[in-house]
C-alpha cells in the first residue's frame, strides 16, 4: 500500500540564467504551471488511494459482515436465554437492547438502496443464517492498465487545467466518468474515454496571466492542495487503513485470519447458547 504523501512528485521551478531577465509574468506563469502539475500528481495519489481503501472496505464487509452478524445474533439469543432462566430485572434488560440492536430500522431497504433485507441483514448474512452459500467477495483491484489509463487522462482532462469556467465544467463532468470507471477497474471505458477525450475540442493555447491573476491562481492551488492534505490524512486515519498497513502485501490473508477468529467465536457462542437451551 502507498499512502498520497509517498507517492507525492516533488516539483521544483529550478532557476536559470534566464531566469533574472525574464519578465515577473513569465516567472510566475512557470511557477502555476510547476504547482498545477504537482496538485494533478497529488491528486492522482490522493484518488488511487481512496480506491483502495474503498475496495478494501468493501471487501472486509462482504467477508466479514455475515459473521459479525452470526455473532450478534447469537448473543441475542444468549442474553434472552438468560433472562428467561433467571427473571433478573437487569438480565431482562440486556436481552432487550441486545435484541432492540437487531431490529431493523424503517425505510433501510430504501435508505440503503437494497443493500440490507427487511430484517436488517445483509444478504450474505442471511444467506449464512439460513444454510444457504454466501456469494464470494467481488473485487475490484484496478490493473496496471487501468492506473495507466486513468493517471494519463487526469494529467490530460484536469479541471484545476482550464481558466474558462465552462471549460472547467466540461472537464469536471468527464473526469467525473473517469474517476467512476477507474474505480469500477473497466480499462476498456477507460481506454474509450481516452478516445473520446483525443477527438474533443482543441484549445486554445493559454495565454500569459496578469501578475494578479496568477497570484490569485498559487493561492487557489495552495488552498486546494491543504484541502487534499485533509482527505488524504483522513483516509489514512481510517480503521480500513489501519488494516491496510498491518499486511500491505497480502491483505487478503488479514482478512481470512480474523475470518477464522470471528468463526471460532461463533463456534463458541453456539455451544452456549446450547448449553443454556439445554438447562432450561
Amino acid at each position: 500500500m502507498t499512502t498520497p504523501e509517498a507517492e507525492q512528485g516533488g516539483v521544483a521551478d529550478r532557476a536559470t540564467p534566464q531566469d533574472a531577465a525574464a519578465r515577473p509574468e513569465e516567472r510566475l506563469e512557470r511557477a502555476v504551471r510547476a504547482a498545477e502539475q504537482a496538485l494533478i500528481e497529488y491528486e492522482i495519489a490522493v484518488e488511487t488511494f481512496r480506491v483502495e481503501v474503498e475496495n478494501f472496505s468493501r471487501l472486509h464487509h462482504q467477508k466479514l459482515g455475515p459473521l459479525y452478524a452470526r455473532l450478534e445474533e447469537l448473543d441475542a439469543r444468549i442474553a434472552e436465554a438468560r433472562a428467561a432462566r433467571s427473571g433478573d430485572p437487569e438480565d431482562l434488560r440486556k436481552a432487550r437492547e441486545a435484541r432492540a440492536r437487531l431490529l431493523p430500522i424503517p425505510g433501510v431497504e430504501e435508505l440503503l438502496h437494497g443493500w440490507m433485507d427487511s430484517d436488517g441483514l445483509f444478504p450474505e448474512a442471511a444467506a449464512m443464517l439460513t444454510d444457504q452459500p454466501v456469494r464470494p467477495p467481488q473485487r475490484v483491484r484496478p490493473s496496471e492498465e487501468a492506473r495507466r489509463l486513468y493517471r494519463e487522462l487526469v494529467r490530460k482532462a484536469h479541471p484545476d487545467l482550464a481558466q474558462v469556467e465552462g471549460e472547467r465544467r466540461r472537464r469536471e463532468e468527464f473526469i467525473t466518468r473517469v474517476n467512476a470507471a477507474y474505480a469500477r477497474g473497466d480499462a476498456g471505458e477507460l481506454g474509450e474515454l481516452a478516445e473520446e477525450w483525443a477527438a474533443g475540442p482543441k484549445l486554445e493555447e493559454q495565454r500569459p496571466s496578469r501578475s494578479e491573476e496568477l497570484y490569485a491562481r498559487l493561492e487557489w492551488l495552495a488552498q486546494r492542495k491543504e484541502m487534499l492534505t485533509l482527505v488524504a490524512k483522513e483516509l489514512e486515519d481510517s480503521a480500513i487503513a489501519s488494516m491496510l498497513r498491518l499486511a500491505p502485501d497480502d491483505p487478503d490473508r488479514l482478512l481470512d485470519e480474523i475470518a477464522e477468529q470471528l468463526r471460532t467465536e461463533v463456534t463458541e457462542r453456539e455451544v452456549e447458547l446450547q448449553v443454556l437451551l439445554g438447562q432450561e
